[in-house]
């Protein structure tokens, strides 16, 4: 089974509904659902969606979706290390960097994003939903 990390943007677009993006990333963890692939978010993502989701829907619903989001996935904890290598990193995304590193940090090989031009130094592959679903 392939190690995935998912930052917050894929995610926000199945939790959100979001088109055109939608339809691969509900595939994504459509994968994980069936085990073909295990997800890994960061323990910040959650804030983050829990921030943009109650924007969207009340807050009981947004808590719902979160809920049974966190079914599907393993969270990654954000600690002081990651947190030091985000600010000596030369990313242009703060949030990003810091989903870099906690997949690196966790040995992590893959990381699914839309913002594919803030991993231009990555050392690990980088792609979207959609190229991830076809190279798979």
């Amino acid at each position: 089974m392939q190690n995935v990390f998912v930052d917050t943007d894929v995610t926000l677009d199945l939790l959100s509904l979001r088109h055109p993006f939608y339809i691969h990333s509900a595939k994504l963890f459509s994968s994980a659902e069936k085990g073909e692939i295990k997800i890994y978010v960061s323990s910040l993502s959650f804030s983050n969606l829990n921030y943009i989701l109650t924007k969207q829907y009340t807050a009981f619903e947004a808590k719902k979706a979160l809920i049974r989001f966190k079914q599907l996935v393993t969270i990654l904890a954000v600690t002081e290390k990651e947190i030091e290598m985000v600010l000596n990193a030369d990313f242009s995304d703060f949030e990003d960097a810091i989903q870099y590193y906690a997949a690196t940090e966790n040995n992590i090989q893959v990381l699914i994003t839309r913002n594919l031009k803030d991993y231009k130094t990555a050392t690990i592959a980088v792609m979207t939903a959609e190229q991830f679903l076809i190279n798979t």
